[in-house]
Order: structure tokens, then C-alpha cells, then sequence
């Protein structure tokens, strides 16, 4: 139709022309090339229309149209699976930050505890060099104490040995002696 409307168009154009104007003779002539073209382009257009070529044309256009609609589809579906790819991935970029975070928390946490258990062990371990520390001490003072008692004891003895030695007669000796033993044999018995 519109192919129709183009050739009556052209045939206007050309009839109303200035170069046919311009031409010799009248212009329904074989002479005139005004004519003779404008004949050949209406032969050829009527050939065009008799093998059915604006139909071709025009269907190969559909086809071509449909070609691009059913690309354009095509498109839209990718894009739409391209849009639901990425919100997935998103998605589970979320979920791995979440979760990166999570461990990432959960470390925190069992650092802040062993830090505690730590601090906890150190301290327990200084009261145990304290309480060792302390025991060491008391022993050693212990010993000192026994030391100077024994030293005391031994001074004092030789100190009495002397003072009795002194004082002391054979008698007096022999019935310490004597006293001596009869305690001892109450005690055994």
C-alpha cells in the first residue's frame, strides 16, 4: 500500500518536473528521454509489483521485526536472569560478610576469654610461688629458730655442765644418777 502511494507519488514528481519541461518535442514521445526514463521506472516498479516484490520486502521486514522482537525477549530474559544472578550473588556476598563477621566476633570473644584464662593462670601460678615462696621462708626461718635453740640448748647445757661441775660433789652426782635411773625404769614400766 504504502509502496503504491510511493510510485503514484514519484510519477507526480517526475510529470510536474522541470528538466521534462526542459526537454524537446512533446514529452509523450519516444524522443523525449524525460519520457522514455520515466517509462522504464514505471515498467520496472510494475515488474517489481508483478513478481511480488513489495510483499518480499515487506516479509522479510516482518521477519527481520520478528527476528529483533524475539532478540529483544531474548535480551530481556538474560537481563532479567542477569538481575536475579547478581541479587543471588549479592545475596551470598551478604551471607559470606555475615558470616565473616560472625567468626570474626567469635574470635574476638574467645581471645578476650583465653586473655581472662590467661590472666587467671598467672595468677594462680603467682600464688603458688608466693605460697612456695612463703613455705621456703617459713622453713628456713624454722631452721634458724631450731638452729639458735639448738645452739642455746647446747650453750646452756655446757653452762650448766660447768655450774654443776662446780657445785656438784661426788655424792650429789652419784645420787642424781641413781634418781635418774628409777625414773627411767617408771617411765619404761
Amino acid at each position: 500500500m504504502a509502496l503504491t502511494r510511493f510510485t503514484l507519488g514519484t510519477v507526480a514528481a517526475l510529470g510536474l518536473a522541470g528538466p521534462a519541461a526542459a526537454a524537446t518535442g512533446p514529452f509523450f514521445s519516444l524522443q523525449n528521454t524525460d519520457f522514455v526514463v520515466l517509462l522504464a521506472f514505471l515498467v520496472f516498479i510494475g515488474v517489481l509489483v508483478y513478481f511480488k516484490v513489495p510483499g518480499m520486502v515487506g516479509s522479510m521486514l516482518d521477519k527481520r521485526a520478528d527476528g529483533i522482537r524475539s532478540e529483544l525477549e531474548e535480551a530481556r530474559s538474560l537481563r532479567e536472569e542477569a538481575q536475579s544472578l547478581l541479587a543471588s550473588y549479592e545475596r551470598k556476598q551478604k551471607e559470606v560478610q555475615d558470616q565473616a563477621d560472625r567468626i570474626v566476633a567469635h574470635a574476638r570473644e574467645e581471645a578476650e576469654v583465653a586473655a581472662e584464662q590467661a590472666q587467671a593462670d598467672l595468677a594462680k601460678s603467682l600464688e603458688r610461688r608466693m605460697a612456695a615462696a612463703d613455705e621456703q621462708i617459713a622453713s628456713a626461718r624454722s631452721a634458724a629458730v631450731r638452729e639458735v635453740r639448738d645452739q642455746a640448748i647446747t650453750v646452756a647445757v655446757a653452762a650448766a655442765r660447768e655450774v654443776i661441775a662446780k657445785q656438784m660433789t661426788a655424792s650429789d652426782a652419784n645420787k642424781l644418777i641413781d634418781d635418774s635411773i628409777a625414773q627411767v625404769e617408771t617411765k619404761l614400766h
